[in-house]
């Protein structure tokens, strides 16, 4: 298994070349630099190359396949940004606030074609056209599963949507967040020369990493350290956002704390009256709890993609860096 950071540069560099720079129209292709320069954590790219590495297979073949998975990743970000209105991604302006709503729609319907275009470009690379196809119907499914998260989502947040079972949120962020991490794993394993029973041991990895690491997310909204999390804590809360925590909480509090915790009130003062109702009533004892069994279940399913142990071993030390994360 390659240096995680050298897999991590050979992505940085791919991103860095990719033919949007000094392109005209500038308004099309700068916000498309502007969202990938931006970083992150490069997670499913990195996935993608560690999956084509467990079969023996150069990572840098999937290099395409790494680099179109995280340029739809950035796009769904796009895109998502806009619905939520969010201001800050990252710690910066967004898109749509930098260049208005029509612009940043137009750049993110161009990034999933350049994400599709990379893709194409990477044939000869992968193995030839059979391999790309197989790759486009994992990339297919993936992408559509994302919008169905999406709108879940979005239906969550509605009026009519005032319950929502913790199964119902799970199966919401299993699309949104888990199938993605999942896909950019099988891409590189089909790269590698996975049998359908590796690819798809692989694959349940990443969903169960995924919902694991996405349950991380809401806790660290709420009981992360501001000064490493990179974004104001209580975020989901100011809002009301249905988080497994609060999804949680609803289920067990009496009718005054389900009312407490849906009422108005000054971020901060909510966040702490919240706060200390989701203490009471276990939330983050339960939450870390179903993220340990999420992350114990991908482990169970790494160790039956049958890859060389040297190799997944490196895999499950980079998951358990994942959970380990304070940001």
């Amino acid at each position: 298994m390659q240096d995680r950071d050298r897999l991590l540069d050979c992505v940085e560099r791919a991103l860095g070349e990719l033919p949007i720079d000094r392109v005209e129209p500038c308004g099309l292709y700068a916000p498309i630099r502007y969202i990938l320069e931006d970083g992150g954590k490069r997670i499913r790219p990195l996935l993608c190359l560690m999956g084509a590495d467990l079969y023996g297979g150069a990572p840098e073949r999937a290099l395409n396949a790494a680099v179109a998975v995280e340029v739809f990743h950035n796009f769904t970000l796009l895109h998502d940004d806009i619905m939520d209105q969010a201001e800050l991604r990252r710690g910066r302006a967004t898109v749509h606030r930098k260049w208005g709503e029509s612009g940043a729609i137009l750049s993110g319907d161009a990034m999933l074609i350049l994400a599709y275009r990379i893709l194409q470009d990477g044939a000869q690379a992968f193995g030839g056209a059979d391999r790309l196809i197989e790759l486009l119907r994992v990339f297919n499914r993936a992408a559509m599963e994302v919008c169905q998260g999406q709108q879940y989502d979005m239906d969550f947040e509605t009026e009519a949507r005032r319950e929502v079972s913790l199964a119902e949120y799970v199966e919401m962020i299993r699309l949104k967040t888990s199938v993605l991490l999942a896909a950019a794993l099988e891409m590189g394993a089909i790269v590698g020369g996975a049998s359908a029973a590796e690819r798809r041991a692989l694959y349940e990895f990443g969903v169960d990493l995924g919902l694991a690491f996405q349950i991380q997310d809401d806790l660290l909204d709420t009981y992360g350290d501001e000064r490493t999390f990179g974004k104001t804590i209580g975020g989901d809360i100011a809002v009301g956002k249905k988080t497994f925590l609060h999804i949680t909480a609803m289920e067990r509090a009496t009718a005054a704390q389900r009312e407490a915790i849906v009422a108005r009130g000054e971020v901060g003062e909510k966040l702490s009256r919240v706060r200390g109702i989701y203490d009471a009533l276990g939330v983050r004892e339960a939450a870390e709890e179903a993220i340990g069994g999420y992350f114990d279940r991908a482990l169970a399913a790494l160790r039956q993609a049958h890859a060389d142990p040297r190799r997944l071993t490196v895999l499950e030390e980079y998951a358990y860096s994942l959970m380990k994360r304070t940001k």
